[in-house]
């Protein structure tokens, strides 16, 4: 069969310098080059735009209502496209109603099999959803959490009742002594021994009626929980009515926490005692994966044959990709934008489509090097069904397995915008571009560590699958955290060791602006700096420069575009005919510094402006996002255009200046190509060598053989995970056999 491509002429979008190129089709294409060269310009806002624009033009006017709009790309010819799939990196939101299970579509045949073979009969498959009036606990609204008391504030485990366990400072002491002598308890026995029913009885027991020893005499109280007893005090009263003094004396103690009536499980009762082999399906959606498809392996009714055989088929694909770990009840909002991205894939296994082009956006990010093969597996097999593959990637394993690469650069930003290389993964190895070139080098593993100025602890940590983890993360020096996904990297950073530290400063993917109307200049705090250099070269008010402000453009209110609603047809954004799309005032545009007006400098890359500007304070900001790699982003672009691992470097930059004592960071490599790997480490250490203590949670082993100490979790995801496996430093780790992280160290 002849080989077929895509073909696109004369691609213009962005920086692109008039890009014309083939693409095999039914191939793994995979995209290279430092971040800002043009990769996403030809993959996503050319390629993947026009198939999706051509896809929606096929619907009727109504539909068309509902759906995303795309203006055609800029290109002469874009043709041979298919329908367009793309799996990108935007973490999954959906609030508290959308889980892994309603995502995957795994939940409503877990549902279905509760409708048909569950006992007692209950009804419908929507008797079993919590997003359904039919099926939610009538308590919480399906959400699983209520405004109610934070328990284990109220108990220290390690007493007995005797030993004073009970500890709720807005109880009389009469109140407190009533559990010791209400003969319900061994009194000896320490809280952390109770069983299940012993613990219930202690705090969620209904009001029931005890004699109880008090003054030498016998009276009659009412005994209850002690959350049933506080609950009924201080929530279910009206807060106003309590005096201000008690207010704040109970303000500690209350919180969203799980729901009394279905204790998390979201569900009607009636739907809770329905079960399946004694399991209800709440027990079966907190499992994870592999001990799902096993209790799933015991169900024997024929009725459920076919059920089963779906929910097998779906959950292996989740295991396949390395989510064993993940369980249906998992929030979506929880994951991170790698198991976001690997839970989309998810989707499109089981989709009997073909000669489908499939879109990746960095699939490897958030993967352990001993996972990235699951990946490349699982793109071989979207291949081998005759679906085209095209992948924006920097991990040279994943970069290995292309049957065609596409170079481009050579730099970033007005530096970039052209092919520089296409051709195998062998003729890669042999060109001289930046990819070429750095594929080839390896980084050493450094031989002197920094000595740490203390220890941070964590303790007894048990958030997710941590199991009562103690750590001493070093002070003043570089801690990598390593471990495959879901080992317990992020519970214990994010989750036990920044409440412990909030002073922390935290440098994460989330987006850092959702308008257009904020920039790289407005974010950092250059804007301020230039808009004082334009007024007193021109002696007048700072903000005539501020397209928020008194300097914005009438017809646009400083937006740059006017936006005509077409009823049914697309909207359009036309650039504003007044300023043409420089979104201020033709008066403020006359004044002007070292020869530019304020639009000039707002189109300046951070490359261009560090040669324009001479002030001190400007160099100095810029310098920090010329550090992270940013050199390629203009002053004016607009932050909702960025990737997560551009909002990321933005933040890095932006508190480079700052004096924090802790920073936090999150695969800062996301991303990143590796040539820019060096700028990043030379940043870091610039922050631990003025005294700073950083913490980053990490895969690329660049960044591992550079750290002064590494935490290593595992050893694997999920309920196997949630242990400290090793701690020292990246030499003493090439010596741990049972870390994997240790094996790719070696490599």
């Amino acid at each position: 069969m002849q080989q077929e491509f895509i073909e696109i002429r004369g691609a213009r979008e962005n920086n692109l310098r008039n890009v014309s190129l083939q693409i095999p089709k039914r191939k793994i294409t995979i995209f290279t080059g430092v971040s800002g060269s043009g990769k996403s310009s030809i993959v996503f806002d050319t390629i993947a735009t026009e198939a999706q624009r051509q896809l929606y033009e096929n619907f009727s006017m109504f539909v068309r209502n509902f759906l995303p709009r795309y203006a055609p790309p800029q290109a002469e010819a874009i043709e041979n496209l298919s329908m367009a799939i793309v799996v990108d990196q935007k973490r999954l939101g959906g609030g508290s109603t959308s889980t892994v299970g309603t995502i995957t579509d795994i939940a409503p045949v877990l549902r279905l099999l509760y409708s048909r073979v569950g006992q007692p009969h209950v009804g419908y498959s929507n008797a079993f959803s919590f997003n359904d009036p039919q099926g939610m606990c009538p308590e919480c609204s399906g959400l699983g959490k209520k405004l109610g008391v934070k328990a284990e504030s109220f108990l220290d485990l390690d007493k007995s009742l005797k030993e004073g366990a009970v500890q709720v400072p807005v109880f009389a002491s009469w109140e407190i002594a009533m559990y010791t002598s209400s003969g319900f308890f061994d009194v000896n026995k320490k809280l952390r021994d109770y069983t299940a029913e012993e613990m219930d009885l202690l705090l969620h027991s209904k009001p029931q009626k005890i004699k109880m020893q008090f003054g030498g005499g016998i009276i009659n109280v009412t005994y209850m929980g002690i959350i049933e007893k506080f609950t009924k005090a201080y929530i279910k009263r009206d807060l106003k009515t309590l005096s201000e003094r008690t207010q704040k004396k109970v303000a500690p103690y209350i919180g969203m926490g799980p729901c009394p009536l279905c204790r998390g499980a979201r569900l009607s009762q009636a739907a809770l005692n329905c079960r399946i082999n004694k399991k209800n399906i709440a027990e079966l959606s907190a499992m994870e994966i592999t001990e799902l498809i096993d209790a799933l392996n015991s169900i024997t009714d024929p009725v459920a044959a076919p059920m089963l055989k779906t929910l097998r088929e779906r959950l292996q694909h989740l295991v396949d990709i390395g989510l064993d770990y993940l369980s249906l009840d998992r929030e979506t909002s929880t994951l991170s934008g790698g198991e976001s991205q690997r839970i989309k894939m998810v989707k499109h296994l089981s989709s009997s489509l073909i000669d489908v082009m499939y879109i990746f956006d960095e699939p490897s990010v958030g993967l352990h090097p001993r996972d990235v093969h699951r990946l490349n597996d699982l793109l071989k097999k979207l291949r081998d069904k005759g679906n085209t593959v095209i992948v924006v990637e920097h991990d040279p394993d994943v970069i290995k397995i292309a049957d065609h690469i596409v170079d481009v650069g050579p730099h970033a930003g007005n530096k970039g915008g052209h092919i520089v290389f296409e051709g195998s993964f062998t003729n890669l190895l042999k060109a001289q571009t930046l990819t070429g070139r750095f594929m080839k080098q390896t980084i050493p593993i450094k031989d002197s560590f920094r000595k740490p100025a203390g220890v941070l602890p964590v303790k007894k940590a048990k958030v997710n699958n941590l199991q009562h983890v103690n750590v001493d993360i070093p002070k003043g020096v570089l801690t990598v955290v390593t471990g495959v996904a879901g080992s317990g990297k992020s519970s214990l950073i994010h989750q036990v060791f920044l409440k412990q530290h909030e002073a922390a400063i935290v440098i994460d993917q989330s987006a850092v602006g959702t308008t257009s109307r904020s920039n790289p200049a407005t974010y950092t705090g250059i804007m301020d700096d230039v808009r004082k250099a334009f007024a007193a070269a021109n002696n007048v008010s700072a903000s005539l420069f501020s397209f928020n402000s008194q300097g914005a453009c009438e017809n646009c209110q400083g937006a740059g575009v006017v936006y005509t609603d077409l009823a049914f047809l697309d909207g359009i954004k036309t650039p504003c005919e007044i300023c043409e799309g420089k979104r201020f005032k033709e008066e403020v545009l006359a004044y002007l510094l070292n020869g530019k007006s304020i639009a000039d400098v707002l189109n300046l890359t951070v490359q261009d402006a560090l040669e324009f500007f001479k002030q001190k304070e400007i160099q100095k900001k810029l310098q920090a996002m010329s550090d992270v790699g940013l050199n390629y982003l203009t002053l004016g672009q607009p932050l909702s255009t960025l990737s997560g691992g551009e909002c990321q470097r933005i933040k890095l930059a932006s508190e480079l200046h700052k004096k924090g004592s802790i920073y936090v960071m999150d695969e800062p490599t996301t991303g990143l190509h590796m040539s820019d790997i060096g700028h990043l480490l030379a940043i870091i250490n610039r922050l631990v060598d003025t005294g700073n203590t950083v913490i980053i949670i990490e895969h690329n082993i660049s960044i591992i053989k550079n750290a002064d100490w590494i935490i290593d979790m595992g050893p694997e995801g999920g309920h196997k995970g949630g242990q400290v496996l090793f701690e020292g430093t990246p030499k003493d780790l090439l010596k741990a056999t049972h870390s994997l992280t240790s094996a790719y160290l070696k490599d």
